[in-house]
């Protein structure tokens, strides 16, 4: 069955900037509408960003305005641009195919100097 794959994440100073990226893990699927959701430690997984089949995007209060959602159709990506990151924006971020109804594996993002 087909998942997300995320890539991208790592270690980042409060301020700074990264981008992650989500694949299908089959070559022969297409990304639709695609969602961005991230678990901190002891926390609950919770939806931060999502992009429908066209460039409509939406956002969670916490990240609106420092994160991104984009996509690029012809490469069958998904991106989440994150800027001005904090310490409260560490967690593992997945990508979720609503489509599919399946997770990635995540990836982990952490912010601290």
């Amino acid at each position: 069955q087909v998942q997300p794959v995320e890539s991208g994440g790592g270690l980042v100073q409060p301020g700074g900037s990264l981008r992650l990226s989500c694949a299908p893990s089959g070559s022969s699927f297409s990304i639709g509408a695609a969602a961005w959701y991230r678990q901190a430690p002891g926390k609950q997984r919770g939806w931060i960003a999502g992009i429908t089949t066209g460039t409509m995007t939406n956002y969670a209060d916490s990240v609106k305005g420092r994160f991104t959602v984009s996509r690029d159709n012809a490469k069958n990506m998904v991106y989440l641009q994150m800027n001005s990151l904090r310490p409260e924006d560490t967690a593992v971020y997945f990508c979720f195919f609503p489509s599919t109804n399946t997770w990635g594996q995540g990836t982990q993002v952490t912010v601290s100097s």
